[in-house]
C-alpha cells in the first residue's frame, strides 16, 4: 500500500493551485473541485511562498497538539510554516485529549494548538451536538464568540473537516444490512464499539450514540487513537469511532454508517491562541496562518495523514513536504 511520492506531491499542487485561484476569503472551500485542477497549471504553485519577517524573530511560539496522527502533522506544519516567516517556534505535540490541550494552552505550557469546531462546541461549551449549525463557518463564528471573553483567539478555520464517524467492515454491514447508524437499533446489543477513552462523555461520540439515537452497545472498549482501524480489522471490534480524514477507510474498504440524524458537527480545525499573544505577535500573524490552511483541503489532508500512518513518515517530515510541494515554503 506504500504509494509514489510523485504522485501524492502531485495531488497537493494541483490542490493548491486550485486554492490559488479562488482568492482570499476565510469561506471553508470544497475539497471536490480540487481534483478537478489540471496538471498544467501547477507550475503556478511556486507564487504563494511564505515571507519572512525577521522582527518576528523576537516573537516565540510554542505549538501543541492532541494525541494523534492529524493532530501532530497539523501542529508541526503551524511551527514550521510560522518559522519559515520569521517567528521563532517550537512544539510540544502529543498532549493528550482536548481537554488536557486546552489545559496546556490556557496554563501556558503551550501558545497554541489546533481545535476542531464542533468539537470545541460540545465538549467545553456543552452544546448538543444535534443544535449546532450544520454550516462550518457558522459553526466557526458562534465559536469565535464564545471563546474571546476567555481570552482566547480562535483563526479563521481550515478547508477541510475531520468529523467523527461510525465505521464497520464490509462484512459487518452486509451481515445486519447496515447504512445508517440508524440501523444499529436492531443489533446494537449484540456488538463491541470501540472509540477514544474520552468518547465515553461526548455527545459527538458514545453518549451521542446513547442519547440521540438511543444505542445501547454490548460492550464499550476505550482505544488509543492509533489502533480505531486495527480493532476492526482485528475482529475485536464490531463498530469503531474513526476520523473522516483517515486514509485507512479506504484501504481497507470500511464503511462509514450515514449520519442520518445529524449528530456530528462540522469539524474544521481552527488554530486556538491566547489572545494576548496574538496580538503580541502582530499583523504577519493571520496572514501567515491564512496562506499556511488554504491547501488544506479534504483530499489534501487525507494524503498527509496517509504519510505518517501508511508510509510511515515523521509528522514532521510531512510537514516538510507539504509546505514545500504547496510553495509555501521555498
Amino acid at each position: 500500500m506504500r504509494r509514489s511520492t510523485t504522485a501524492l506531491a502531485a495531488v497537493l499542487a494541483a490542490l493548491t493551485v486550485f486554492v490559488a485561484a479562488c482568492g482570499g476569503d476565510d469561506e471553508p472551500s470544497s475539497s471536490g473541485a480540487a481534483a478537478t485542477s489540471t496538471p498544467e497549471a501547477t507550475q503556478a504553485a511556486d507564487t504563494g511562498a511564505i515571507a519572512k519577517n525577521d522582527a518576528n524573530s523576537a516573537i516565540s511560539l510554542k505549538i501543541g497538539s492532541k494525541n494523534f496522527t492529524e493532530q501532530k502533522v497539523l501542529g508541526e506544519i503551524y511551527a514550521q510554516g510560522l518559522a519559515a516567516a520569521g517567528y521563532t517556534t517550537s512544539t510540544d505535540l502529543n498532549l493528550g485529549d482536548q481537554d488536557t490541550a486546552l489545559a496546556a494552552l490556557k496554563g501556558g505550557q503551550i501558545d497554541a494548538y489546533p481545535e476542531y469546531t464542533g468539537t470545541a462546541l460540545t465538549a467545553f461549551y456543552k452544546k448538543d451536538a444535534a443544535d449546532l449549525p450544520n454550516d462550518a463557518q457558522a459553526a466557526y463564528e458562534e465559536l469565535k464568540g464564545l471563546f474571546a471573553p476567555d481570552g482566547i483567539t480562535a483563526f479563521p478555520p481550515t478547508p477541510f473537516t475531520s468529523s467523527n464517524e461510525v465505521a464497520v467492515t464490509a462484512d459487518t454491514a452486509s451481515k445486519y444490512s447496515l447504512t445508517n447508524i440508524s440501523d444499529l437499533s436492531k443489533v446494537a446489543d449484540q456488538l463491541t464499539l470501540y472509540g477514544t477513552p474520552e468518547c465515553r462523555k461526548r455527545m459527538d461520540c458514545l453518549l451521542g450514540l446513547e442519547q440521540v439515537y438511543g444505542l445501547k452497545f454490548k460492550k464499550f472498549v476505550p482505544v488509543d487513537p492509533a489502533q480505531r482501524h486495527e480493532v476492526l480489522e482485528s475482529g475485536r471490534a464490531d463498530v469503531s469511532i474513526v476520523f473522516t480524514t483517515d486514509p485507512q477507510i479506504k484501504r481497507n474498504k470500511e464503511v462509514l454508517l450515514k449520519d442520518d440524524k445529524g449528530m456530528f458537527p462540522p469539524y474544521n480545525p481552527t488554530l486556538l491562541m491566547k489572545t494576548a499573544t496574538a496580538d503580541k505577535a502582530g499583523a504577519d500573524l493571520p496572514k501567515v496562518i491564512d496562506q499556511i490552511q488554504k491547501p488544506l483541503t479534504d483530499d489534501a489532508m487525507q494524503e498527509l495523514d496517509a504519510r505518517v500512518d501508511l508510509d510511515k513518515k515523521d509528522p514532521a517530515e510531512v510537514a516538510k513536504e507539504y509546505l514545500s510541494e504547496t510553495g509555501l515554503v521555498k
